[in-house]
């Protein structure tokens, strides 16, 4: 366990449209990074598969030939761009693990540029326009939380944010914030009250994780709009709206739905210590009585 951590950590946001240009996309990370470490960043986030445009809108097996190894050309990018900035650096990436064995992979680097711990998404969806069952081979970790200088990361990716067990998983092994790095957006074809059910439901479960774990959240996604390069639907809006809830959910920052923003947002690590004593919620779980959570469904 890395002991030199904070009462407080300074967390940058990167909200980023992509191109199909994996130069571009890599340049302009780099000059967030290196703008969000000059405003006093000690962890910064980037949202989910930031390499690319979001594949996944069709199945295509061409598009494997975006997947990266680890380590490779992405992690020593990356590497160096965290041990320049001295920042604690969480990134996502299209993993090739194997011939014909690829992952959604979150990859966290040190300060120093030494990779601290990876991730491997859990969760794969398989909707209209992420269909990413067909590339990715779920995570076989298992909710494990990284440590770094900053603190013990839970880190998690998108489709995971649905999931209340992944986050009390993270929690119960002493994640101090939870951080999913995400891609996740509206079909432009539907009405606007729909779309904004859509938004404020996947604010709303992440805060709530936040209030039932008494931990930060750290949620990060992209905007703008991308096509979808079958023509079989109307692409997807990413509607951005990234946001850091306190332990008690309350927002210390949200980014709007429509345009980039690189943010710095400053978490008071000792907070989740006093909610805890006021709402002791893991005091109270009746352990004993959750084993039908390991059920597919109680008939």
């Amino acid at each position: 366990m890395i002991t030199d951590k904070k009462d407080s950590i300074k967390v940058g946001i990167v909200q980023h449209f992509f191109s199909d240009d994996i130069d571009s996309n890599r340049s302009r990370n780099l000059a967030a990074i290196q703008n969000l470490a000059d405003e006093g960043a000690d962890l910064i986030v980037l949202s989910e598969l930031h390499d690319s445009l979001y594949f996944c809108q069709t199945e295509n097996v061409d598009n494997f030939d975006l997947a990266i190894e680890i380590p490779g050309e992405f992690t020593d990018f990356y590497a160096e761009a965290a041990k320049q900035n001295g920042v604690v650096l969480v990134t996502s990436a299209f993993e090739r693990r194997a011939p014909g064995l690829y992952h959604n992979t979150a990859i966290v680097f040190e300060k120093d540029g030494s990779i601290a711990g990876h991730y491997r998404k859990m969760h794969i969806p398989d909707d209209p326009g992420f269909y990413e069952k067909f590339y990715f081979t779920p995570g076989d970790i298992g909710f494990e939380p990284i440590d770094t200088s900053v603190g013990r990361l839970g880190v998690l990716v998108c489709w995971d944010q649905w999931y209340p067990e992944a986050a009390r998983l993270m929690a119960l092994r002493g994640a101090e914030v939870l951080i999913y790095p995400t891609a996740i957006g509206w079909n432009p074809d539907d009405d606007d009250a729909e779309k904004q059910r859509q938004r404020e439901a996947w604010i709303t479960v992440q805060r709530g994780h936040a209030v039932a774990n008494g931990i930060p959240v750290v949620s990060v996604n992209r905007v703008g709009y991308e096509e979808d390069p079958s023509e079989a639907s109307s692409g997807i809006d990413f509607w951005g709206s990234s946001f850091v809830a306190g332990p008690q959910g309350e927002f210390l920052a949200l980014c709007p739905e429509n345009a980039a923003q690189d943010v710095v947002v400053e978490i008071d690590m000792k907070r989740s210590e006093n909610v805890r004593r006021w709402w002791p919620f893991l005091r109270d779980r009746r352990i004993e009585n959750y084993g039908g959570l390991t059920k597919r469904f109680l008939d």
